[in-house]
């Protein structure tokens, strides 16, 4: 398991208090509501997520899983270590499960320890808005798909890298797209993140 600087006590305290939900969650530092721009991600040019338009709660209901509808449209958390994407380290982008909004990169994701996937940075410029939560009696950093407003979890600022970002998102609120079916899916712009990787 890598820490990346984090000490154990603190990350397990962390992760256990997060997946409980309970008022003794380990804040992480809240940053200003904004819409966050990636360091060294690329612009989206798919024409098709200009166009969406986010179907009714009743449409949803349909299309997703009980899992998928509860985090993205009501900001639930799924359980810890149990869920879909927590442990994957196939190569290829993660989008928003609702609207298909290109979202994080498997090269970005890391192993945090916490039980949900992980990611030190956006895939794309512009994809998600963050906003305050002080639910639970602390102050969170949400984060939320541009496109759309699904909940996708929250950013704390204890991460790796030159920016230090930790992504915790619910695997619900994604759909993993592989490196093989990225043109075919028309996220094609995305190959050249992936040339020479292994």
């Amino acid at each position: 398991m890598l820490w990346f600087g984090m000490k154990p006590v603190r990350l397990f305290a962390f992760c256990a208090a997060l997946s409980a939900l309970s008022a003794s969650l380990l804040s992480g530092c809240s940053r200003a509501e904004s819409q966050t721009i990636a360091s060294n991600a690329i612009p989206i040019t798919n024409s098709a997520m200009e166009k969406f338009e986010k179907p009714p709660a009743a449409e949803l209901k349909q299309k997703l899983t009980p899992m998928q509808f509860a985090v993205t449209q009501n900001a639930a958390t799924e359980p810890a270590f149990r869920n879909e994407f927590f442990d994957s380290h196939k190569p290829g982008i993660y989008v928003d499960v609702v609207s298909g909004q290109p979202l994080f990169s498997s090269l970005d994701k890391f192993d945090s320890g916490c039980g949900w996937p992980s990611f030190s940075d956006l895939a794309a410029k512009g994809t998600v808005i963050e906003r305050t939560d002080d639910s639970y009696g602390i102050r969170r950093t949400e984060v939320l798909c541009a496109n759309c407003g699904s909940h996708l979890g929250h950013v704390f600022e204890d991460g790796p890298g030159p920016g230090g970002l930790r992504y915790c998102i619910n695997s619900a609120a994604l759909r993993f797209i592989p490196v093989e079916k990225l043109k075919e899916e028309g996220y094609g712009q995305f190959l050249p993140l992936f040339e020479g990787k292994k």
